[in-house]
């Protein structure tokens, strides 16, 4: 099975690090992501439209059209959404959610 691009894989590490508390009276030094940039929905090429019904789910959607549960940040990211859960929440219903394609 190959191994799909990560969500955060092609985010550079920061070059700073931060010290914390480790819970034990110590510290450790902390590495982290810069930001992530989203990509400009003008340019996101549509695989497909999916019109929100009662009781749909990001993850199954996502699964249904992309065949991985698991890249619902794809469709978040395509559809511009900070909170996936407001893509196929209540008030979602009957909005269109742009499926992007995979790999784009």
């Amino acid at each position: 099975m190959t191994a799909v691009p990560g969500r955060y894989d092609a985010t550079p590490v920061a070059t700073v690090t931060v010290t914390v508390p480790d819970g034990t009276g110590g510290v450790r030094e902390v590495r982290y992501l810069r930001q992530r940039d989203l990509p400009d929905p003008r340019d996101v090429r549509a695989a497909a439209v999916h019109r929100v019904a009662a009781g749909d789910r990001l993850d199954l959607v996502t699964h249904r059209y992309l065949g991985d549960a698991t890249a619902w940040w794809r469709v978040a990211d395509a559809n511009t959404a900070l909170d996936p859960d407001e893509l196929t929440g209540p008030d979602a219903e009957g909005e269109l959610v742009v499926i992007p394609i995979p790999g784009v």
